[in-house]
Formats: C-alpha cells, structure tokens, sequence
C-alpha cells in the first residue's frame, strides 16, 4: 500500500530524535560501554530502591534494586524490548494476522507501547487527519473519541448502525458518493478511515458480527480507507469463540488496531498498545518521542513480569476470571432493567463490555432527566448526547454501566427511573413545584 497519501504534512515531516535514539542504543549496549552521551539521570539517587507487588492466588511480582534502578530511568519510545516481544507474540497467536511476516514496505505488523489506549487514539488521529478530511464512524461513539476528533476540524460522517454494529449496506450507499474514478485517482476527498469499537461499544454495548466484518473490511479495500479498530472490551466478550478482528483479516495492511489493559489489569497503570502497519506505527512512534518520550517504564516492567510469570496460558486464565465477573454484573442489570424498565424502555443486551444502553420511551431529551432530576437524588447515569457527533442533539438514550454497582444498587436504580418516567408529563411541563411538593413523599 502507499501511505503516502494518509498520512498529514506534519508527521510526513517528523524526525527521529538524535537523543531517543541514544537512549535506545545504550539500553542496547553491553554493560561494559562506557557512555558519556545520554542525559539520563543517576539511578543511585532515587529514594525507591525495591517493590514487591502482591497478586491473586498467594503470588507476587518482585521489582528488586537492579531492576528498580532500570523501571526509574528513561526507556525505548516504542516500548520496553520485553514487554514488546511478549505483546508481538501475543498478537501473533491471538489474530494471526496475514501482514506477520509482510515486508515493512507490504505493511509489516508492528506493536507499540502507549499510555494508555488514549494516547494511541490521538496520535493516530493526529497522524491522518488534515482539516477537511472526509472520516467514517458510527455514532453513538465514545466521546473521548469526537473529544479528540473534533478540533482537528474534520468531516465527520456517520454510519448507521444497530444492535449488530455497522450496517455494512448503508456503508456501501454513503460510500456510493465516490466514483470509481475518484479511487482510481485517489481523490483527496475521499475517507481516510473508518473508525469503530466493533466489541461492546461504548455506549451501546453493540458488537459487530463477524459477517459484517467481511463485508466492511472489503468496501475498505475497494474504496482505498484505513480501519481503526478500537477495541478495548475485546477480551470483555461474553461468549467464545471470540469475535475474529480486522486484524485478522488484514491482508492489505490497512488497519491499525488499539488493545488496553484497563479493563483487565488496571486502568490507572496506563498501558495500551498499538498494532498495525509498520509505515504508520513508525509515525507515532516518532510522534511519542517528542511528547511523552514513552510510557512509564515502571508500569511497563510491572506488566512486563506479571505477564512473564503467567505466560498466555495464565493470562488467558485471567481473562476468563474478569469475563465471568462482568458477565455476572451484565445479567444483574438486565434483570433489575427487566423488573422495573420492561414497558417503559428499550435496550438489547450487551454481548461484549461493562454498559447497558437504555432507550427511555416518551422522553426526546434525557439531559434534564440525568442532569437535573436523577443527580439531585444521587443517582448518576451519562445522557445518550454526549456520544453525539453533536452533544446539543437530543436523545433518548442513557448509558447505565455495570461495572461498579453491586446488584441491590442496580435495582435500586432501575426502580428510581420507573419513578421518574411516572412523572415525565411533570417534568415536561417544568411543573418545579408540584415536583418539589410531591418529593418528600416518594423519595424518602
């Protein structure tokens, strides 16, 4: 594939740092280098000189002096060479992906470490969007996504979907806008990438079928566009065999593909990681060494050996251990949704992730409802406009998410919103104190 025509004038334009590239060769170098070079900090003078971090089943992760005195210091943009070739195999075994053993010219796959999967996000965004741009994604989307997408000043087109995810035929028709000859002569008009959570979306919980797949990942290829596989509820299915991934499917070296560990490991660790082809993720890379430099090495190591000492087969273990966890907070939610909900909304039941999408009947807004009433009463829930393209758009929708909540406060929940759809002619009419006169009563 030509990359050329993705990528923006300003990563076009990024060099390699002279100094993360010394930083790189020394950590490379065998102890006995003597380096007058890097600008990196004595290791000898950090107050932190061991840790020893307990995990489940009576085990622990040992961080001893040595090792400390290298989780303290500066390390590779790309990533710790560990916990890299751990992430690579992994990735191998797990998609398979075609472009493994690709040319880095064919679209070699590559892996990166990011802080987080955020970080990843952003860089690639940043990476491909010129203002003007032509974007696919199908909304309602994570809003740290069109938080991120929306001052680079692109056109953002929207997809239908359903409970299935893309709706693959209305793809083809907005792709239908295009001529052949605009492929043909790579229009700059046409989309650079199709973006999409294809695992327990967040909001919606939706999950794309692996049918559908097929058919998107080919119309990517007749009309010459990126996917940007987002998928950090992938090991949150509920169900095996596990969904194959674009990635999988990759036999162009077109799609670049966000992993995390929050929702398995620890959110505030900050580890994701990037994989996709190495022309692009070269880019980030070159991008993270005049941002954040690299992940916290620290964190990375911890990961690192936690991984080390179980191996896939444990890690898997592990996974299957969440799964169960939230596949059992999942069906608490659907049976509080089904006690008190079942003729007052809609949803469908999530397949993947940690959220319930709830369509309230009779209400065109639930921002006054989430906003004003149910915060007033403790009760916290995310109004369906924030994952708007446009936020001011009215919605119907709330995301519930099942995460935290222990089933007796689900419940508890569910009967609050059977209340507040009692009162909804009430609220319309802003009738504040008949609310306030009846409020005492009800809620107490």
């Amino acid at each position: 594939m030509n990359y050329s025509r993705f990528i923006t004038t300003v990563s076009a334009a990024r060099k390699a740092s002279p100094i993360r590239l010394l930083t790189e060769l020394m950590q490379k170098s065998p102890p006995s280098l003597i380096s007058l070079a890097g600008g990196a900090p004595n290791p000898n003078v950090f107050p932190f000189k061991r840790a020893t971090v307990a995990i489940g089943h009576g085990t622990a992760v040992e961080i001893g002096e040595d090792l400390m005195k290298r989780a303290l210091q500066y390390s590779a943009s790309a990533g710790i060479p560990e916990l890299l070739s751990w992430l690579k195999d992994f990735q191998r075994n797990l998609h398979n992906p075609p472009t493994a053993n690709y040319s880095p010219e064919q679209g070699q796959m590559e892996v990166c470490v990011t802080t987080g999967s955020q970080e990843g996000l952003c860089k690639v965004f940043e990476m491909l969007i010129n203002p003007g741009d032509n974007i696919l994604l199908d909304a309602p989307t994570y809003s740290g996504t069109l938080a991120a997408l929306r001052p680079l000043g692109c056109n953002i087109i929207n997809v239908p979907s359903d409970q299935h995810g893309i709706i693959p035929k209305a793809l083809k028709e907005i792709l239908s806008t295009w001529s052949s000859e605009d492929v043909k002569n790579r229009s700059h008009h046409l989309p650079k990438f199709l973006y999409t959570i294809p695992n327990g979306c967040n909001p919606t919980g939706n999950s794309l079928t692996t049918e559908r797949k097929k058919e998107i990942y080919q119309l990517a290829r007749k009309y010459d566009f990126l996917i940007i596989e987002d998928d950090p509820y992938y090991f949150l299915q509920f169900e095996k065999p596990w969904a194959p991934t674009f990635l999988s499917m990759d036999v162009d070296g077109r799609v670049i593909r966000t992993d995390s560990f929050s929702k398995i490991l620890s959110s505030g660790l900050r580890i994701g990681f990037l994989t996709g082809p190495k022309p692009l993720i070269d880019r980030v890379i070159l991008h993270i060494q005049v941002s954040t430099m690299h992940t916290s090495t620290f964190t990375q190591i911890m990961i690192s050996q936690l991984l080390q000492q179980w191996g896939e087969k444990g890690f898997l273990e592990h996974i299957d251990r969440v799964v169960e966890f939230y596949r059992t907070q999942r069906d608490a939610m659907l049976i509080a949704a089904d006690k008190w909900l079942k003729d007052l909304a809609e949803w469908y039941p999530p397949a993947a992730g940690m959220f319930l999408w709830i369509k309230i009947k009779g209400v065109s807004d639930t921002q006054q409802l989430i906003m004003e009433k149910a915060l007033q009463k403790e009760v916290l829930l995310v109004p369906g406009g924030a994952f708007n393209i446009d936020s001011s758009e009215p919605s119907s929708y709330v995301r519930a998410s099942f995460s935290l909540s222990s089933p007796a406060q689900m419940d508890l929940v569910s009967d609050f919103f059977f209340f507040l759809h009692s009162y909804q002619d009430i609220f319309s009419h802003n009738n504040a104190s008949l609310f306030l006169l009846i409020s005492p009563y009800v809620f107490s």
